[in-house]
């Protein structure tokens, strides 16, 4: 039976950790990084490495407000409080709408991959029994999603310490079979930019969205048992997860594989393995890249189903998404996240053209960038309302505040201006745009109503 109850703060600081580590770790660094890499050349290394920082800092100031006020709904409940429930209503509504999204794409596209694995079972099939599986997971307990999303993490961070082990002893000269190519591959062929400066604004964009994710851990902080401690020490090993699996292992490609060979669009990972004669490489390519996407699935439908409780939970969304049962679960949440992925599941088997899919696809594309900002505003705006004892007793700290904070401010509308200005990213952002600017309008009308109640006097 549904009830009024809290959530159960139940995920140990070592899962939260995890769960961190696993939410920067997603399928576009395995598959998606090989069209940058093909655009830009090997200087797509300094790419992810500016991109990286950049959302190091916005950690940094989610961190800082997290873990002074740990709560489920996060940066959206931060933002009601610091800039009106207009923002955090707006910001928690489009968060929920585009992982919703996000869990019906990762359904379809484990089921693909998991028919390459076992061709005699349909891809429908394998996405109805991903969605039962992982809903099922959520709706059971927090403490069976961690546990999964921890071993989903795991898997991952295996994988891309062991790529880039691999990667370094073929660098070393320990493949007898391999002759090292040195910088060759690096400034031998065409040098960092071969096809100029061009190419960076769209591959930027392409590195700064497959960064989405990090920000799980500080929803979940509302279910620790330690969320202070916990967000803190994520937050923390966020700069070194950054350097060591993406640019690391980005490094590693381009050191050991040409920039523009045909392997590396497809997928540059296996490329490499695959060059290396590592036996069964498709196969264990696609068992990862299949766990990264499953592993998503999992964090869609927890995150969302979070973020509409903590919005029904201040009155933002209908009341039921605000109950849990007596495992502590918000069930509503759960069945409201994972029916939408359902329904996009059956949309896209009945529509073989995927129309309305790509629709929903295309506006939530930019929300990245609209979460990012909302981050950015509330931090600047809490740190104006405290005192400068309340500063010094603040558990993490953002660098540098206010300039920094501006600054990363003003790299986030420049990356707003140069999707609007670049022809393959200016539908995506202005989908996105209007279903934010719905959002607003709708959280604008919320606040006003709710203000105008509570004027009224009591009789």
């Amino acid at each position: 039976m549904p009830t009024s109850g809290n959530l159960q703060h139940s995920i140990n600081t070592r899962q939260l950790t995890m769960i961190g580590i696993g939410g920067v770790i997603g399928a576009g660094l395995f598959v998606g990084s090989g069209k940058a890499i093909s655009a830009v050349g090997p200087g797509i290394v300094l790419v992810y490495l500016f991109t990286g920082l950049v959302i190091i800092l916005v950690m940094r100031m989610l961190a800082e407000l997290a873990t002074a006020s740990p709560e489920t709904g996060s940066f959206s409940s931060y933002a009601s409080r610091e800039l009106g429930s207009w923002a955090g209503l707006s910001v928690g509504w489009v968060y929920a709408y585009h992982w919703c999204v996000t869990v019906a794409f990762e359904a379809i596209a484990g089921a693909a991959i998991a028919n390459q694995l076992l061709p005699a079972v349909p891809t429908w099939l394998f996405s109805l029994i991903f969605m039962s599986a992982l809903t099922g997971v959520n709706l059971a307990a927090v403490t069976s999603f961690a546990r999964f999303e921890f071993w989903f993490a795991m898997i991952k961070v295996i994988a891309i310490v062991a790529f880039i082990g691999i990667g370094i002893a073929a660098v070393c000269g320990l493949f007898p079979h391999f002759h090292t190519p040195g910088t060759a591959n690096l400034l031998g062929n065409g040098g960092l930019f071969p096809n100029g400066l061009a190419p960076l604004l769209v591959a930027s964009l392409t590195v700064f969205f497959s960064y989405f994710g990090t920000e799980l851990v500080t929803i979940a902080a509302g279910e620790a048992t330690d969320p202070v401690q916990a967000v803190r020490a994520s937050m923390r090993s966020i700069a070194g997860r950054i350097l060591v699996f993406y640019v690391g292992s980005i490094l590693v490609v381009v050191t050991l594989l040409p920039w523009n060979a045909t392997q590396v669009t497809e997928s540059p990972y296996a490329a490499v393995l695959d060059l290396l004669g590592v036996p069964g490489v498709q196969t264990i390519m696609n068992l990862i890249v299949l766990t990264a996407v499953l592993s998503c699935l999992n964090s869609g439908l927890y995150s969302s189903s979070r973020m509409l409780f903590a919005l029904a939970r201040r009155g933002e969304a209908p009341r039921l998404l605000g109950t849990t049962a007596r495992s502590g679960v918000p069930v509503a949440g759960v069945l409201a996240a994972s029916s939408a992925g359902f329904l996009a599941v059956v949309a896209n088997y009945f529509l073989p053209t995927g129309a309305v899919f790509t629709f929903l696809l295309s506006s939530s594309g930019a929300i990245a960038v609209v979460v990012y900002l909302c981050i950015c505003a509330t931090q600047i705006v809490g740190r104006r309302t405290k005192t400068e004892a309340e500063i010094a007793e603040l558990p993490v700290k953002m660098w540098g505040a206010p300039y920094l904070s501006y600054a990363v401010g003003v790299i986030l509308l420049g990356i707003v201006c140069g999707m609007a200005s670049t022809s393959d990213t200016r539908t995506p952002l202005a989908l996105t745009l209007t279903v934010t600017g719905i959002a607003v309008g709708a959280g604008l009308i919320h606040q006003r109503r709710t203000t105008a109640v509570a004027l009224v006097p009591a009789e």
